[in-house]
Order: C-alpha cells, then structure tokens, then sequence
C-alpha cells in the first residue's frame, strides 16, 4: 500500500473481533499514521484506528444492529440518523491525549466517532455509506476529500 504513495487511507468496515484484526492491521495504520497523511475510518476501521492510537474496544453486551440509530455530533449537537451493524465499541474512557470525540450513541452514550487532534485522521462507528438519513453523513466524505486536496 505505501509503495503507491495514496494521498489518503480509508478504513472499511469488516466483520469480527477488533482486537483479532488488529494483530496485523494496527502496525500498518500506525505506519500510516506516521505519514501524516489523511485517513477516514468507519465501523471497524473506526475500532482499528482507536487501538492504532492505544485506545481499547470492548464487547457490547447488545450491539447495534440496523438503520435509524440517533448520533449526535459535538461538534454542534446536530443528530444525525444512521446505520450501523457492529458488536463491539470503543471504549471512550481510553482514548488518549490528542484525540477528540465527535459522535455519541444517543441509544447508549457510547462513542460513535473520534479525530485526531493533531493531524488530518478521523473515523466514525457508523456507515455513512449506507446514507439512512439519507445525507446526514455525507459531509464526512466532503471532509476527507477536502483534506487531501
């Protein structure tokens, strides 16, 4: 992947247990990290880049499972209608110094996104792909391309 020098990284979704991908996934996004350059994660690549950044997942006693599930931005308290489909979270209380929550479950009050503060890098729970609200979300995408421009 490095070899051709992409202007951004985006992190899917996946299935499974974050910590049993991060085995090999974590090294390569720290690697990436080290760039400098912007990285977008979503659902499990949200979960990827929090343990990237030495923050810890945590299985959900229920998951989240499905369209209409209210996150609320921070940033401006908006609340945005999404789709998720994940069984595990990242644990908010572990997010380190240079980390800044965005979203949050109105559900549950569990993390649904998080940035780094010191360099063009952020991720969300949800999909923002599957647009159920139908554009809540897609300023998400305007804003990584904004930083790779």
């Amino acid at each position: 992947m490095m070899a051709h020098n992409p202007d951004g990284l985006f992190l899917s979704n996946g299935p499974g247990d974050p910590a049993a991908t991060g085995e090999y996934a974590v090294p390569v996004i720290q690697q990436w990290l080290a760039t400098k350059k912007p990285l977008f994660g979503i659902c499990l690549g949200h979960q990827m880049l929090a343990l990237a950044v030495g923050a810890k997942t945590e299985k959900m006693h229920q998951g989240h499972r499905g369209a209409n599930h209210p996150v609320k931005r921070l940033s401006d308290g908006a609340v945005e209608i999404t789709s998720m489909n994940h069984g595990f979270a990242v644990d908010a209380e572990t997010l380190p110094e240079g980390t800044r929550a965005t979203h949050i479950s109105l559900f549950d009050g569990s993390n649904c996104g998080f940035e780094l503060t010191g360099q063009p890098a952020f991720s969300v729970q949800y999909h923002p792909e599957a647009s159920p609200g139908p554009q809540d979300s897609h300023y998400l995408f305007e804003k990584f391309a904004g930083m790779m421009t």
